[in-house]
């Protein structure tokens, strides 16, 4: 069996991720005419960009801020977890606890240092000690546990940088 072909992307498809990456809701007929190419074109390649795994999902990202005057208080928290043990099996059984949590917006294996970075979003505090006594108390190969809440946004990006297309 042989391997699979790496990936190529051509100007085309960079210029088509860099449209989308700005906003997702163009239409194809808008895209299109943006990337300077037919509908039928666009299409195409945008359905090979996805069966290829480029593009993951297309999602909407909401603001936190204005969910959480609409909503009431929101908090968000970055927390470092460290683990007794570092093994593939445990490394991979936290990872499998934690992203099963919907509070949990990001989930990161990181080195050196502690072993995950996560961005958790909770209403409020009571919420944030729930998540925390769920994710981090009761799972027992949890060594440490920080926490640093957010006060600020000063920037959120979704963008991967791409050269030029």
């Amino acid at each position: 069996m042989s391997a699979p072909s790496p990936l190529q992307l051509d100007a085309t498809d960079l210029r088509l991720l860099a449209l989308l990456q700005d906003d997702a809701s163009l239409s194809n007929q808008a895209l299109a005419d943006l990337a300077h190419l037919s509908p039928a074109t666009c299409h195409r390649r945008l359905k090979r960009l996805r069966d290829e795994g480029v593009i993951e999902k297309q999602v909407a990202i909401l603001s936190p801020h204005r969910v959480a005057e609409a909503l009431g208080w929101g908090v968000s928290a970055l927390v470092e977890v460290s683990l007794d043990v570092q093994t593939q099996e445990a490394l991979d059984a936290f990872e499998a606890h934690v992203v099963a949590d919907a509070q949990v917006q990001q989930c990161w294996r990181v080195s050196p240092g502690p072993d995950f970075v996560l961005v958790v979003q909770v209403p409020d505090m009571p919420a944030y000690q729930a998540l925390a006594q769920r994710l981090f108390t009761a799972h027992h190969q949890v060594r440490n546990v920080r926490a640093f809440f957010a006060v600020k946004r000063g920037k959120f990006g979704t963008q991967i940088p791409l050269p030029p297309a």
